[in-house]
């Protein structure tokens, strides 16, 4: 048995909001809702959305519809980058979305060879973004 990959799976309040957050800010598109919707706002609320950006997934539930007794905003998201250097990288997305989300923490060089920062989304949760420093 191998384990394949772990997902978020993050308890909204707001899941229209949310997945703007993650898709308009973060790059990420919908790779499928609950109820199926072909165009945002069509249709009935949505309890549930798969957003994806390259090989990351992140599950969005809509706190109200949840079965889940989690509340929102309760955890962190560690997100690595790959690019061909740190300006491409992590420093371009900062740049890109500094202005647009609350930041916790600004770009810095970590002591174990990690270039990061922190933001969070609508609900609170924690978003860490990292690129090996070299």
């Amino acid at each position: 048995m191998t384990f394949a990959d772990v997902t978020p799976n993050l308890v909204v309040s707001d899941l229209d909001r949310s997945l703007a957050f993650y898709r308009d800010v973060l790059g990420f598109t919908v790779f499928t809702t609950v109820p199926e919707q072909t165009s945002p706002g069509a249709g009935e609320p949505l309890a549930f959305a798969w957003m994806q950006r390259d090989t990351v997934n992140v599950f969005l539930n809509n706190e109200a519809a949840s079965k889940m007794k989690a509340s929102a905003g309760s955890g962190m998201l560690f997100i690595t980058l790959e690019a061909a250097d740190i300006a491409s990288g992590i420093d371009a997305l900062f740049a890109a979305v500094k202005d647009r989300a609350p930041v916790k923490m600004p770009l810095t060089d970590q002591f174990y060879g990690m270039r990061e920062f922190t933001i969070t989304d609508p609900d609170g949760y924690v978003v860490i973004f990292a690129q090996p420093n070299r």
